[in-house]
C-alpha cells in the first residue's frame, strides 16, 4: 500500500500539465481528474473460494471551457502522449459545442483553500487467503445457524484502497488518499416447500471498524430464517414502517426531489419548494460533510468547491437544494457544494428504539425490504414491491409478502409520525426506521 501512496505526487504533476497544456490550446478554462484504485475482491460459497478479484485501476478526465462551450473527454492510459491526445479530443468537442452561459468554473471564492483531514485511508494488509478465510468464516456461521438454512448465495469480502486528485484553472490542485471495506453474506432457508433468502452486511472505512464476520453471518441466518412462513395481506389501509436500512430509500427520493438538475428541468414535484414545509416540524435533515471515517465524507466536491455543514430540511421546511454550479446557475442561485452528490446527510432521530416504535403504532406493518422502482419523481407517485412482517398489539405476528405498498410521496412525508434512534451509520444516509401515519398495501384480493 506504501506504492499507492507514492504516486500522489506523480498524479497531481500530471493534473498540473494537463491543465497548464489546456491554457495553452486556448481554453478559458480547464479542470481535470485522476484516479488509481486498487482492490481486492474474494467470495466465498459452500466453504469453497468461488471467486477472487485483484483491481488495479487508473483513470483522467479533462473538462476544457471556451467561454461558454464546453468539452471532455477521459482515458485510462496514463502516458504522455495519451493524455495529449485526450486534452485535444476535449478541446475540439468544446469547439464544436453550442455556447451555454451557464457553462464554466465555479466562482473563485468558493475555492476550498483549507483542507481538513477526514480520516479516510485505513488501508487493510490482507492477502487473498487471508480474505478467502474471513468470507469462509462468515458463512460457516450462517450455515450452522439451523438446519433451516440449506443454501447459501456466498459471502463477499471487499477491500478497496484508491487516491483521487483533482484540480483546475483556478488554482486549485490537491488529491488524498481514501480506503473502503466492505463484507456481506446471503443464505436460502427452507421450511416445508417455502424458500425465503436474506442478507446482511458491514461497511467501513477502516478494518477495525467492521462488525465481526460471526456477526455479519449471524445477522444474515436470523434475517432468512425471521422470513420462512411469510404470507400475503388483503388489500388495506394501515401505518407503516421502514427499516432504517430500507428508510434510507425514502430520505433518497427526497433528495433526488431537491436535486439542482431535477428542479431546473422542472422533472421533480418539489420544484419551487424552497422554504416550503413538506415534513413535520420535528424533522431536520442536514449533511454533514467532514465526519471522520465517514463513508459519505469529503473536504470539497468533483469540482473543488468546499464542502460544509448545512440543513437541507429544518423544522420540516426546506433550506436548500442540492447544487452544483451549473444547476445552481440554472436557477440562478449558488453552489452548495454538491457537485457529484450529497456527503452524509443526516435525519435526526427521536427518542424511540424499534421496539417501542412498534408498540406505539399498534397494528400495521414493518418494511424489511423493498423491490422494483415505481417512483414517479415528476409527479411523486410512488409504488414498490414489499416485504416484511405483520404486526398486532406492537407485536411481530408473522412475515409478509407478495404485497406492493403505494402512496405519494408528498403525502408519506407529510404523513411522517416518528423517527426511530435505531439509526442505521453505515451509508451516505443516516437514518432510523420511519413510521409513516397510513400508506395503501396491495396484496390478494
Amino acid at each position: 500500500m506504501e506504492a499507492l501512496e507514492s504516486q500522489l505526487k506523480p498524479l497531481q504533476d500530471k493534473v498540473a500539465r494537463i491543465l497548464e497544456q489546456a491554457k495553452q490550446l486556448g481554453a478559458s478554462g480547464a479542470e481535470a481528474g485522476a484516479g488509481l484504485d486498487l482492490g481486492l475482491s474474494v467470495t466465498s460459497r459452500l466453504g469453497e473460494a468461488e471467486t477472487v478479484e485483484y483491481h488495479c485501476d487508473q483513470n483522467l478526465a479533462v473538462t476544457v471551457y471556451f467561454g461558454g462551450r464546453k468539452g471532455s473527454a477521459s482515458t485510462s492510459d496514463l502516458g504522455d502522449s495519451s493524455l495529449r491526445e485526450t486534452l485535444e479530443a476535449a478541446c475540439v468537442i468544446a469547439r464544436h459545442g453550442n455556447e451555454d452561459p451557464c457553462a464554466g468554473l465555479h466562482d473563485p471564492d468558493r475555492l476550498a483553500t483549507r483542507i481538513p483531514d477526514l480520516d479516510l485511508n485505513h488501508p487493510w494488509q490482507l492477502n487473498a487467503e487471508q480474505a478467502i478465510e474471513l468470507a469462509t468464516a462468515c458463512e460457516q456461521v450462517a450455515l450452522d445457524a439451523s438446519n433451516e438454512i440449506v443454501n447459501s448465495e456466498g459471502a463477499t469480502l471487499n477491500t478497496h484502497h484508491g487516491i483521487r486528485i483533482f484540480g483546475n484553472s483556478l488554482g486549485f490542485l490537491h488529491g488524498y488518499p481514501a480506503s473502503r471495506h466492505s463484507l456481506s453474506c446471503s443464505v436460502v432457508g427452507k421450511r416445508g416447500e417455502q424458500m425465503q433468502r436474506d442478507y446482511w452486511y458491514t461497511v467501513a472505512r477502516d478494518p477495525n471498524d467492521l462488525e465481526a464476520p460471526d456477526k455479519v453471518g449471524l445477522r444474515a441466518a436470523e434475517r432468512t430464517l425471521a422470513r420462512l412462513g411469510a404470507r400475503s395481506l388483503t388489500t388495506r389501509q394501515v401505518p407503516v414502517v421502514f427499516t432504517a436500512e430500507i428508510a434510507t430509500s425514502l430520505i433518497g427520493h427526497f433528495l433526488a426531489g431537491i436535486r439542482g438538475g431535477n428542479l431546473y428541468r422542472k422533472t421533480s414535484f418539489l420544484v419551487d419548494s424552497l422554504g416550503k414545509q413538506i415534513f413535520p416540524e420535528f424533522m431536520h435533515i442536514h449533511e454533514e460533510p467532514h465526519i471522520p471515517k465517514g463513508i459519505g465524507s469529503a473536504p470539497y466536491d468533483s469540482e473543488g468547491v468546499a464542502t460544509f455543514p448545512h440543513d437541507l430540511i429544518d423544522r420540516g421546511t426546506v433550506k436548500s437544494f442540492i447544487l452544483s454550479s451549473y444547476s445552481a446557475r440554472k436557477l440562478g442561485m449558488q453552489t452548495t457544494g454538491n457537485a457529484g452528490g450529497v456527503h452524509n446527510v443526516i435525519v435526526d432521530p427521536g427518542r424511540l428504539d424499534r421496539s417501542e416504535l412498534l408498540r406505539e403504532m399498534g397494528s400495521g406493518l414493518l418494511v424489511t425490504e423493498l423491490m422494483g422502482h415505481g417512483i414517479n419523481l415528476v409527479t411523486g407517485d410512488y409504488s414498490r414491491g414489499a416485504a416484511g412482517f405483520w404486526v398486532e398489539n406492537g407485536e411481530i405476528q408473522y412475515p409478509v409478502e407478495e404485497i406492493t405498498i403505494a402512496g405519494n410521496l408528498q403525502d408519506i412525508f407529510d404523513n411522517l409520525v416518528t423517527i426511530a434512534k435505531d439509526v442505521d451509520r453505515r451509508g451516505n444516509i443516516r437514518t432510523g426506521s420511519i413510521w409513516i401515519k397510513e400508506m395503501t398495501v396491495a396484496g390478494k384480493r
